[in-house]
């Protein structure tokens, strides 16, 4: 009985090996090609004109349990509860008015933020911040209070129980507090009485301004748009606005800009960027940031000064005085700084094993990166808030 060989042959043998290779490449580029990050349009960029406002407005907190201003030094919580009786119809002489006690009352700013197409009746969030003397708003309630915008119309009335996320107490000279009493909240403690008219119905066309100044991003926006809804529907004007033809009528605009607001958007090259909080000691670095090669000598210096009391006492039965003085003592120690190599980094994993290689705090860190930068081995964009 005879049997078949089952060994392939050579035009089999060049198939598989040329199948394995394609595969071999396919599974490389997967893994070492760069990632492209696709990001919806609404995330990137914004209809003009479609915006928040920022309100304001005096108020008065009464209700406090003597944690309020001191009217000797706080003259205008007098002056706003006395304006605030006077609508209600009841005037005080000038005599009385500076014999009110307000320890129960204290004057506050109140800031609300009117978002886009808010519409009569709806609620908003309030911040109460105090800005007198009062030692607590905790327990307080905030009388009715017109919240004004930019142009000095009067947008909200807010109004209510304060709810204020601290604790206090006090005793013999002594004080604790737990997070902040003279700020407070209310949710829901306005009411819109008037809206803000929008131009988002208005011409035959919306303009979309980019959250970032970016010529690349502007171009690939358009280029979406027009891809999507045809040629010529959307024009980058510059690195920021792009304008696109939208329908008239309501109903079709609407459904136009949620369609178009959905557009996948390819996420462009971020530039490399170090920002630098100046105040907190903060650093924070995009991955975008490469290091070249350098070496860094770091060294601290410190200085103290200490005083001691020195009492220089008189002989026995004589005219002299004792007198107090001070003896100064100043220390200065300069802590020698190695000389450190830093290698070439281009990924952002290398650049932070570097930098921590020195060993130096954040507050060094600040002053290094400037140096790096300096010397032209940082390739990033330093930014100092």
């Amino acid at each position: 009985m005879k049997t078949q060989n089952s060994a392939p042959t050579g035009t089999a043998r060049q198939l598989l090996r040329k199948a394995w290779l394609l595969l071999c490449i396919t599974l490389f580029s997967l893994l070492f090609s760069p990632a492209t990050q696709a990001a919806r349009l609404k995330e990137i960029a914004a209809i003009e004109g479609v915006r928040s406002n920022q309100l304001t407005g005096f108020g008065l907190i009464v209700g406090l349990d003597g944690t309020g201003d001191s009217t000797t030094q706080m003259p205008y919580t007098t002056q706003g509860l006395s304006n605030y009786l006077r609508q209600l119809g009841m005037t005080l002489p000038v005599a009385q008015l500076a014999q009110l006690q307000m320890k129960n009352v204290a004057a506050v700013l109140v800031t609300a933020q009117l978002p886009a197409f808010a519409r009569p009746g709806q609620s908003l969030d309030i911040n109460v911040s105090s800005i007198g003397n009062a030692k607590s708003l905790k327990g307080g309630t905030l009388i009715a209070t017109p919240l004004k915008g930019a142009d000095g119309e009067v947008y909200a009335m807010a109004q209510g129980n304060l709810i204020v996320a601290g604790a206090g107490a006090s005793a013999g000279g002594s004080k604790v507090t737990v997070n902040h009493l003279s700020v407070g909240r209310i949710p829901d403690g306005a009411q819109v009485e008037r809206a803000v008219p929008t131009a988002l119905l208005e011409g035959d066309s919306i303009s979309l301004s980019l959250n970032a100044s970016d010529f690349q991003t502007a171009r690939k926006v358009a280029a979406a748009v027009n891809q999507r809804f045809g040629a010529g529907m959307a024009v980058a004007l510059d690195g920021r606005t792009v304008q696109v033809q939208a329908p008239t009528s309501p109903n079709e605009r609407i459904s136009f800009i949620a369609e178009m607001e959905e557009l996948p958007i390819e996420a462009s090259v971020q530039s490399a960027r170090v920002i630098i909080n100046a105040r907190t000691g903060s650093i924070v670095l995009n991955q975008a940031v490469s290091l070249g090669a350098c070496a860094i000598a770091h060294g601290n210096l410190s200085i103290s000064i200490s005083s001691t009391p020195s009492v220089s006492q008189p002989n026995a039965f004589s005219s002299g005085q004792t007198t107090v003085t001070e003896k100064a003592s100043i220390d200065i120690r300069a802590e020698p700084g190695k000389l450190i190599q830093i290698p070439a980094a281009a990924q952002l994993a290398d650049v932070v094993k570097a930098l921590n290689s020195l060993g130096a705090t954040p507050q060094d860190l600040l002053a290094i990166l400037q140096a790096i930068k300096s010397a032209g081995a940082l390739n990033a964009e330093l930014e100092v808030i």
